[in-house]
């Protein structure tokens, strides 16, 4: 994109944050005829969790989880993004992986895919600079995706303007195995129920059994390991979905084998009499096949007890780790409270906000509220109106919660607010009646049929929304 005037200025969409929100946010805005600036400050100043310097990088997992639209929610937010255009989800599907029924990227070709789209797209410039205040007031325009690592003095000036202090939890990220290093005659390849997803066979994770004394030993060794030591600053709550395994097994000597180490699904073929009694499972991290990701393992663990703990995981035992554990601290804003239904800062209006900031958590969830604050920001400077999607779609239950789901029953007194991810416990009810038949209907059918019912009714609505839009 060429320099812009003065007068180009007043209604250019300047775009804060070169991650998944705001890689969208600006596809969308420049999609819909605006001129886009993208700023992203890395690598002129990196963060404590990026590896790299490219825009959308996946830092704590490489899935974008379940891909099934028809009775998973994220998998629906999936297929309405792609319904919309989505450049992450193109980006996504172009660079899947094996991973049962989830949606897996390799990391650097999803990261690639969408950089090079932005740079080829005429709206659209990227400008590698850390925005270090409050946006000028010439902007008109901004929207604000920073996202959980917004750096000091941004996240100051978003503090002093919106008079609220951000919220804060720590996220934490898996271990990542070298390919040679697994033991192969111990793991076996086995997707749990054998469920065939994107890009899958059904045998997409490695699987490591535990015996009960081997579990056990397991559990001890986290409960006594030597932790990350917080800082006064850092003593805020975790968010239950991204909880480390250590503070997982504080909880209950068995939480873990209810969680991410479930042998449910699974069958040994190297000893298919005797079911584990755990099992830690590992997900393809890379298309090339040479990194694992162990699913669920995010850690505070100290580095120099990790390899050792891990190591006690049969078919780990000679594990050699291309990245080890490790945590990052993650803002968000107090967003019913301070959002309007568009996402834009009541305190100032000029401000729109999108991504993991508004208090969505997940990499798909962030992204589609970028989708979103693309396309109100793209209306905006083109004097059109973008009617709200229905909070019968993903997108519109995630922007209901986020803007006014933590209201009280009177509809003034505001609750506790928390990061979520899309789910359909966000979305309105929907009545079901029992198929013509069938004698006997189990709640796990109607569960079934209810999910069905929910997603079908959110793909019309996101259709002609976006036919709209």
């Amino acid at each position: 994109m060429t320099e812009l005037s003065k007068t180009d200025l007043s209604k250019t969409i300047h775009v804060i944050g070169g991650g998944l929100a705001g890689s969208e946010a600006a596809w969308q805005a420049a999609n819909a005829g605006a001129d886009v600036i993208l700023y992203e400050m890395r690598p002129t100043k990196m963060t404590p969790a990026h590896m790299g310097e490219g825009l959308a990088e996946l830092v704590c997992s490489n899935s974008l989880r379940s891909d099934d639209y028809e009775y998973n929610a994220v998998g629906l937010l999936h297929e309405e993004m792609r319904r919309c255009n989505s450049l992450i989800m193109a980006a996504a599907d172009k660079n899947s992986l094996p991973a049962g029924g989830a949606l897996a990227v390799d990391r650097e070709g999803f990261s690639a895919a969408i950089l090079a789209a932005l740079e080829a797209h005429p709206n659209v410039s990227i400008k590698r600079e850390e925005i270090t205040g409050l946006p000028p007031s010439e902007w008109q325009h901004v929207i604000i995706a920073s996202g959980p690592l917004t750096s000091d003095p941004l996240a100051k000036a978003i503090q002093e303007i919106s008079g609220e202090d951000s919220l804060a939890f720590f996220d934490a990220i898996a271990p990542i195995v070298h390919d040679e290093s697994i033991d192969r005659s111990i793991v076996w390849a086995q997707s749990r129920y054998d469920k065939v997803g994107p890009s899958g066979t059904g045998a997409d994770y490695l699987n490591c059994p535990l015996n009960e004394e081997q579990y056990n030993a397991f559990i001890d060794a986290l409960l006594e390991s030597e932790l990350h030591a917080f800082h006064e600053w850092e003593n805020v709550p975790y968010f239950d979905g991204c909880l480390p395994i250590e503070e997982m097994a504080s909880r209950g000597r068995e939480t873990l084998r209810f969680g991410p180490m479930k042998p449910v699904g699974l069958t040994n073929p190297h000893d298919p009499t005797n079911k584990p009694h755990a099992v830690v499972q590992l997900r393809q991290d890379n298309s090339l096949g040479s990194l694992w990701n162990m699913v669920g393992f995010q850690t505070k663990l100290k580095y120099r007890n990790q390899a050792e703990i891990f190591r006690l995981i049969p078919g780990l035992h000679g594990a050699e780790f291309a990245r080890l554990g490790g945590l990052h601290h993650n803002t968000f804003l107090n967003s019913p409270k301070l959002l309007n239904k568009n996402l834009q800062l009541k305190h100032e209006p000029r401000l729109r906000f999108a991504g993991q900031m508004t208090g969505v958590e997940g990499y798909v969830e962030s992204a589609a509220i970028g989708l979103l604050a693309g396309r109100m920001a793209g209306a905006d400077v083109a004097g059109k109106e973008l009617a709200l999607p229905p909070e019968t779609t993903a997108h519109g239950a995630l922007l209901a919660h986020i803007t006014g789901g933590h209201l009280g029953d009177e509809g003034t007194k505001l609750r506790s607010f928390q990061p979520m991810n899309v789910n359909f416990g966000l979305f309105p009810d929907i009545e079901v009646i029992k198929p013509e038949g069938v004698k006997r209907w189990r709640k796990a059918d109607r569960k079934k049929i209810k999910k069905k019912a929910v997603s079908d009714r959110a793909l019309a609505a996101i259709e002609e929304w976006n036919g709209q839009a």
